[in-house]
């Protein structure tokens, strides 16, 4: 009867142990996927030559988009890393990969942190930045001893004739512009005129009224709205993961198995 109650506990626990291993294993995939997501995040920031925010921050001496994608790219390969080794010490039972994975969990946990208060404490600094630059390439748009700037040029045409705006307030912000070769002249972007050409001469009438501050600003403040949401579900999980993996080391002791640890 004795050896009966020994085996029925033994049941239980293993029980509970396939439990919390199950429960783990999904918390600890939905910790890969947000890992995965700032991988791509930071791959997006680093390789797209399309995307505005690139485009105006990885040349010259700012090399902000070049900062933020190799820490991602960092982040993100050591969430990758860590979810690994909690696949594997949750499914073989290894003790030492159980205990390196809560290791990685911490200093993951920790990092996020750092990176949630970065992204606070210097939104309204890369905000202004990011305005001055824009207005940066307003005054230089149209330079012809500047031809390696036309790709930033090209998207701003793109921006403009997307967003049927022009300028980043409005329409007067061009008059700034000293590569015109009248001061009548326009961005033939700020019209629906299909012309393959810098500057147009076209009626101010004809011209889109609003800038295109308003959609720039939302669309920078989405990204780092989706940066932000990552971090924060990053760091949601973490707690989950960290409390599951401890409940799953105590009846991993419970049982006394230890294979391989």
């Amino acid at each position: 009867q004795l050896q009966f109650k020994t085996e029925n506990r033994r049941m239980k626990i293993r029980d509970k142990l396939l439990t919390w291993k199950i429960t783990l294993t999904v918390f600890n995939g939905i910790f890969l996927a947000l890992g995965v997501m700032l991988l791509m995040f930071g791959l997006w920031l680093l390789f797209d030559r399309n995307n505005l925010f690139s485009v105006l921050f990885s040349s010259g001496e700012n090399q902000l988009v070049a900062c933020v994608s190799f820490m991602l790219l960092g982040v993100g390969s050591l969430i990758i890393f860590t979810s690994a080794v909690g696949f594997l010490g949750n499914f073989k039972e290894i003790r030492c990969l159980i205990v390196t994975y809560v290791c990685f969990q911490v200093l993951v946990f920790f990092t996020q942190i750092a990176i949630s208060v970065l992204i606070f404490l210097k939104k309204e600094v890369v905000y202004h930045q990011w305005n001055n630059r824009i207005d940066e390439v307003i005054s230089e748009y149209g330079n012809k001893s500047l031809a390696e700037k036309e790709p930033v040029w090209n998207i701003l045409n793109a921006v403009q004739q997307n967003m049927e705006c022009c300028g980043r307030y409005n329409v007067t912000q061009w008059e700034k512009n000293k590569n015109k070769e009248s001061n009548t002249q326009i961005p033939c972007s700020c019209t629906k005129s299909n012309l393959k050409k810098w500057f147009c001469d076209i009626s101010r009438n004809s011209t889109y009224s609003m800038g295109c501050e308003e959609h720039l600003d939302t669309w920078f403040e989405n990204n780092v709205l989706i940066l932000n949401g990552i971090s924060i579900s990053l760091l949601i999980t973490q707690v989950f993961v960290i409390t599951l993996t401890v409940k799953l080391f105590m009846n991993i002791r419970k049982n006394n198995i230890w294979p391989n640890g």
